[in-house]
């Protein structure tokens, strides 16, 4: 089962996306995404990992190719975020890729491994302000991204001030 969640910032998908893995009956895995750079970075990363301390998930640290997280068969596992992963493969380096359709494929294959697959990702595209070119190219990545993730996902739900909304399928809790 895939269960893509989304929302704007601070609406509840994070929180969502827990209850649902906790319905899962089994080994939990958290993935983090979050790359560990500069001091903001590393005090939300620290503020995450104690928000989930005693949530019996296993977290596990994993900035880039989601297809290769130490996580176990038939498993339950939560990634967060979408938006972190497609900018860690995006700016690597000097360079600039279009990730979309890797980041795609490597979901596609730790679908194919685990039992249930939570999948956090945020709402681009919609807010009418005008961006730098990198910025643009950044959030057509991840609106490609969750279109395709969409699309071969069991359920869509979009998290509006904390009320989870089916798009697709249907709200789990």
């Amino acid at each position: 089962m895939i269960t893509l969640v989304t929302g704007g910032s601070k609406c509840g998908k994070s929180s969502y996306a827990e209850k649902v893995l906790n319905f899962f009956d089994g080994e939990k895995y958290y993935i983090a995404t979050m790359s560990p750079v500069g001091s903001d970075a590393a005090e939300i990363i620290s503020r995450h990992k104690k928000m989930r301390e005693g949530k019996g998930y296993i977290t596990v640290e994993c900035q880039r190719d989601i297809c290769n997280a130490d996580v176990s068969e038939n498993s339950g596992v939560l990634i967060e975020c979408l938006g972190n992963l497609c900018a860690n493969e995006m700016f690597v380096g000097s360079d600039i890729f279009k990730p979309a359709d890797k980041i795609v494929s490597d979901i596609r294959a730790l679908s194919e491994r685990v039992s249930e697959l939570i999948i956090v990702t945020n709402e681009v595209g919609c807010d009418g302000v005008e961006y730098s070119a990198e910025t643009l190219l950044y959030i057509s990545q991840l609106a490609e991204i969750n279109r395709k993730i969409a699309e071969f996902s069991d359920n869509v739900i979009e998290c509006v001030y904390g009320i989870p909304v089916p798009r697709k399928g249907a709200v789990i809790c």
